[in-house]
């Protein structure tokens, strides 16, 4: 079995990278730093995490996020007997770290998304699973590990935000009853939820009532979308480590109308992000066509055009897939 496996390679590992996806969220970081926590007090061992792109200020609470390092920091010439990725759907979600998985020993894949493209050596992946946290404490399970306080925020966290604070379709009753056992174990779930929801800045809450208050609607009001440029960002005092478009395809979603939701942010002149919400349309489809992927009411992908062309581009796939 892969767990059997993955437990060999941890206890016979002396150096092992954890590694979160590009543009981190509650899941990736959380379930990141709860599995960190897991191998330091059942392994007693040291591991070392690596984040590509900046951490969100709502998450640096998580126990163990003080000891993330910018990929920019790692040596590209280390050998890893180790690296596991974690919440990471395809490998160029890592970006730059790709250089320290190819040369690892061994590797690992740990997630949730149904279009993960099982890269690694061994792949850990249950599509069913709310969030990659709940494949995490599922492992604790089966490898018999103590799950502490500090593991506990952690993947709780990571469950919380994933599910939209247990609103969204994925929840299950198994991702209710592991939420339990880590309030069990003394996680605060208000306290949680503070830090990850009600910490925004003034300007970030400014910032999403600019980009709702031009967005566009079509096929009457069945898609909601709005674009997010640097220019933007720029004048509303965005601060690197700060996420101001978190949240904002979801509050496209909520309005009543709305079908298929999305967001297209500028990366570069020519390189934009998209991410897609849908109430019920497999939108998955349309990332997966742009070379993204993720789940069927919540996907995402970078598309290598500007701002404008990948709205276009957006806007013809979904029509030609017939979703709206």
């Amino acid at each position: 079995m892969n767990t059997d496996k993955l437990q060999y390679i941890i206890k016979n590992s002396k150096n092992i990278l954890l590694v979160s996806h590009i543009n981190p969220d509650g899941d990736t970081l959380g379930s990141m730093c709860g599995f960190y926590n897991l191998i330091k007090d059942n392994f007693k061992k040291k591991c070392q995490m690596a984040v590509v792109s900046d951490v969100p200020s709502n998450f640096l609470f998580l126990p163990g996020i003080e000891n993330a390092q910018s990929i920019k920091e790692f040596d590209n010439s280390r050998e890893y007997d180790a690296v596991i990725c974690i919440d990471v759907a395809a490998l160029d979600r890592i970006a730059d770290a790709e250089t320290l998985f190819h040369k690892a020993k061994n590797t690992v894949n740990i997630d949730h998304h149904g279009t993960n493209t099982n890269y690694a050596d061994i792949n850990i992946i249950d599509a069913n699973a709310a969030a990659a946290s709940e494949v995490v404490i599922n492992l604790s399970k089966q490898l018999d590990l103590t799950i502490s306080l500090d593991s506990a925020i952690c993947l709780y966290t990571a469950l919380m935000t994933d599910t939209g604070c247990f609103r969204f379709s994925n929840t299950t009753p198994q991702t209710m009853n592991y939420a339990g056992e880590m309030l069990s174990l003394g996680v605060d779930s208000s306290d949680i939820y503070q830090k990850c929801y009600e910490s925004h800045s003034k300007e970030m809450i400014l910032f999403q009532s600019y980009c709702l208050g031009k967005a566009d609607f079509l096929n009457n009001d069945k898609i909601a979308y709005t674009t997010v440029y640097k220019k933007d960002l720029e004048k509303f005092n965005h601060k690197e480590g700060d996420d101001f478009t978190d949240g904002l395809t979801e509050k496209l979603r909520s309005i009543k109308t709305t079908e298929i939701a999305f967001v297209i942010k500028e990366l570069s002149p020519s390189m934009s992000k998209l991410s897609m919400r849908s109430k019920e349309k497999d939108i998955s489809k349309v990332c997966t066509y742009f070379g993204g992927g993720g789940h069927k009411l919540a996907s995402g992908a970078v598309i290598k055009a500007d701002v404008k062309q990948s709205v276009k581009m957006v806007l013809g796939e979904i029509k030609r897939q017939g979703l709206c």
